[in-house]
């Protein structure tokens, strides 16, 4: 019979996993907090309580052009890593082409790739063969590293997936695109919706690449933020920043309430 843990080491995991939430969830709720504060400076805990920045915020053409900018290439980005993703994912799962492992190493290789040297590199390329960066620049930027996310995800639902399915339906007649629409996709897209939030908040947030590929046209809304605390720090930045949050918290309830969560973490 298994004893149970001493009372030190319970009191100690209680402690050390206490520490974890508050070292994850204590700089979100200073950044809320502060985003309410009434007075003219970035102070926690805050003086008073208003709406005026997110007031701010919301008045400001450049706060909300690089929102709209940001919420363009989120999208964009989110449909081409997707599609691109979900596609790599089925030919590595099926694995009837050779190469199979490189291609997976290739497109998996900007999960172990530092973002900055990427960003940099690209940047180098992009200013030698078609000059000034621009939004394109940007699409391939977010879109190469949220790829291998939809890919491990896909890849992860594909592993439970019956592969029997997909040869009943060519056996019945179906063809192999047929399958692969009706069948494999259908399986599949708890993984692929997975993927897509991934995809989404890593292009809304992204801010190495965009820091990079930057130009005066195109400014994202974590690049206006980072600019903003720079230049002319004010609690605008924590408004800004709160949104973003919200955002996020937003997305994960309608994929709860389309696919539930549990489904989609299993």
């Amino acid at each position: 019979m298994v004893e149970s843990a001493p009372t030190s080491v319970r009191i100690a995991a209680v402690i050390y996993l206490v520490a974890i939430v508050a070292f994850v969830l204590g700089p979100l709720a200073v950044v809320v907090g502060v985003s309410f504060t009434a007075g003219d400076y970035i102070t926690f805990p805050p003086q008073g309580l208003s709406l005026r920045w997110y007031e701010a915020v919301l008045s400001s053409s450049v706060y909300m052009g690089a929102a709209i900018t940001s919420l363009k290439l989120a999208v964009v980005v989110t449909i081409s890593a997707t599609i691109i993703g979900a596609s790599v994912a089925t030919v590595i799962h099926r694995g009837r082409l050779p190469g199979t492992s490189v291609l997976s190493a290739l497109f998996l290789a900007p999960l172990v790739l530092p973002t900055i040297i990427f960003a940099l590199g690209l940047l180098i390329f992009w200013s030698a063969y078609f000059g000034r960066t621009s939004f394109a620049a940007l699409w391939i930027g977010h879109t190469v590293i949220a790829v291998p996310y939809v890919i491990r995800t896909t890849l992860a639902v594909l592993s439970t997936s019956d592969r029997y399915l997909e040869e009943a339906a060519r056996t019945m007649g179906a063809g192999p695109w047929k399958a692969i629409l009706h069948v494999v996709v259908p399986q599949a897209m708890p993984g692929i919706a997975a993927g897509a939030f991934f995809a989404f908040n890593i292009s809304f947030d992204e801010a190495i690449v965009s820091l990079f590929l930057r130009s005066p046209e195109v400014i994202t809304l974590p690049i206006q933020i980072y600019t903003q605390l720079e230049y002319s720090p004010d609690p605008s930045i924590a408004a800004a920043s709160a949104l973003m949050i919200g955002l996020t918290v937003v997305l994960i309830f309608v994929i709860d309430r389309v696919l539930g969560i549990q489904r989609v973490a299993g």
